[in-house]
């Protein structure tokens, strides 16, 4: 179980599953996990608000237990995590926003702690990713769970937006070539340039079609990027159906249920995940609160992947003078 608030003033703030709470300054608390707000919405250029989505999903949050009955683990008892606060950000200057991201993304990553971030729109992602290549002096791989590839052109005068954030990743060199996972993808696209332009990226798709029609097969294909290192994973909620998640910033039809995509997060366990965010929660579409419910069971997925990849890495306990019998085999 987490520690209880110290004192009064903090118990009547919400934090993230009821942890502690820390600022979010440069010194970054002893834990496995720092969970981070950051309300940063100037790359949308749909449905403003997901400034308000880390509020919101630490109000949802605070509903959900702390045992994956998935993964018969307590995630409590294998990971200390904490609340890092919102990251205070520029409200008018989207360059000034990532540069903050990145410089607690960096302080964060610097420290051996797996930084957990709920945003925002999916140009936070830019931020996370460019502070993590500061600290670690190399790209990692990258799993994006999305329904748009993001990978489109300028918009305007605007060349990072919510929907350029993984071009922009991949052409910064902040993440592998040829790791890089994207799941969920659907239409409609803006053009046949969309998906095009992804593949001519090198980046490997797992359409929502295939999800729906073999479970299984995109499974295998998550356990592969187990395989190559150090990973970050992005959440943006619109890889959802509108009737799991009404309050996406780009909400459309088609897309999986909370229960596929909790099965693709479970796939993740052993991944050496250096880093992780929710994004494209706007909790003013969503009176009812279930995107934002959606948005905390990532995060509780997510935890739950470290904390049974945490305990599969300790050794053993050790059977030496508690055998009984013969030893049947060498």
């Amino acid at each position: 179980m987490p520690p209880e608030p110290t004192n009064a003033v903090e118990a009547s703030v919400p934090s993230f599953f009821g942890l502690p709470r820390h600022d979010a300054s440069d010194r970054v608390p002893k834990v496995d996990v720092l969970l981070s707000g950051l309300p940063s919405d100037l790359g949308a250029l749909q449905r403003s608000g997901g400034r308000f989505a880390p509020r919101a999903v630490r109000d949802a949050s605070l509903a959900t237990g702390s045992y994956s009955d998935a993964l018969g683990i307590g995630i409590w008892d294998e990971i200390q995590a904490a609340d890092g606060g919102d990251l205070p950000i520029a409200r008018e200057d989207l360059n000034g926003a990532l540069s903050s991201i990145a410089a607690r993304a960096e302080a964060i990553a610097r420290s051996g702690v797996v930084g957990g971030f709920v945003g925002g729109d999916q140009t936070v992602t830019i931020g996370a990713l460019r502070g993590i290549h500061r600290a670690k002096l190399k790209s990692v791989g990258l799993v994006h769970i999305d329904a748009s590839t993001d990978t489109l052109g300028p918009a305007g005068k605007r060349g990072i937006h919510q929907h350029s954030a993984i071009r922009v990743a991949v052409e910064e060199g902040l993440v592998r070539s040829g790791a890089v996972l994207q799941v969920g993808i659907r239409g409609p696209h803006v053009s046949d340039r969309e998906p095009e332009v992804a593949a001519a990226m090198g980046l490997e798709t797992i359409k929502v079609d295939d999800v729906k029609w073999d479970l299984h097969g995109a499974v295998s294909q998550l356990r592969k990027m187990v395989r190559l290192g150090s990973l970050y994973v992005s959440v943006d909620v619109s890889v959802l159906d509108p009737a799991y998640a009404p309050a996406a910033s780009s909400a459309r039809p088609g897309g999986l249920t909370t229960w596929e995509l909790q099965q693709l997060l479970r796939a993740l366990v052993g991944a050496q995940i250096v880093g992780f965010d929710v994004v494209e929660i706007v909790p003013q579409y969503d009176p009812s609160g279930i995107t934002a419910l959606a948005g905390a069971s990532v995060l509780h997925e997510l935890l739950a992947v470290i904390a049974d990849t945490h305990r599969s890495a300790r050794p053993a306990p050790s059977s030496a003078g508690r055998r009984k019998g013969r030893r049947l085999s060498p």
